[in-house]
């Protein structure tokens, strides 16, 4: 099986790297057009079977714990959209993009075929923004608005690119603080990164050398 990990930044699968100096890695950097880029411009290189993205993020839900490991069901762009008025409207309620025209259902970036290679991690919902911020007016907007569990850099470009090239994917997320919480002391950052890796060596092992 050909599969490709993807990650942010390096220090996010360096335990993984560890182990498998060899396995097939992509850095793509961070926000999510330089992701969709080096992304697109793999796919189009290697055929790939599975692609596993693995990274931290933060959490909004109280559903998710810090150093948690979850799975993302469903990501979505959280800061495309229009402010007017004082009021923002993402592209979909502005009628300036169908929210169901595919690789979209309601907006969202559905994982459809995520239940072939889950264990038994939680499935979280998601939003892929390109600035993280502690002004909590900008995060109640984006909490009361789409009602995601976690929050991340670069999720959605990874929906987006596999749901159109119809490439089976993960994204694997460990949480490493809340979201808008900039006081680090308060995050649980490596312990998130050890969590995921974990994680993120069994999903590979299985994968390979299924029971």
């Amino acid at each position: 099986m050909q599969i490709l990990v993807v990650a942010a930044t390096e220090f996010e699968i360096a335990p993984f790297l560890e182990k498998y100096p060899a396995a097939d890695h992509l850095i793509t950097g961070v926000g999510s057009a330089i992701s969709m880029y080096h992304l697109a411009k793999r796919i189009h290189q290697i055929e790939y079977d599975l692609i596993i993205q693995a990274g931290v993020g933060g959490h909004f839900s109280d559903s998710c714990s810090l150093a948690e490991v979850v799975l993302v069901s469903k990501d979505r762009f959280g800061d495309v959209g229009i402010t007017e008025n004082n009021q923002w409207i993402d592209l979909f309620d502005q009628g300036l993009a169908d929210a169901n025209e595919y690789p979209f259902t309601q907006g969202w970036l559905v994982n459809e075929k995520i239940n072939q290679f889950t264990s038994t991690l939680k499935k979280v919902s998601a939003i892929t923004v390109n600035m993280l911020t502690d002004e909590w007016t900008h995060i109640n907007r984006l909490n009361n608005q789409f009602h995601a569990d976690v929050e991340s850099m670069e999720g959605a470009a990874l929906h987006y690119v596999c749901l159109q090239e119809h490439i089976p994917f993960i994204q694997l997320r460990g949480i490493s603080n809340k979201v808008g919480e900039r006081d680090k002391s308060k995050w649980r950052l490596q312990e998130a990164i050890v969590n995921l890796n974990k994680e993120l060596i069994q999903v590979v092992e299985t994968m390979i050398h299924p029971s």
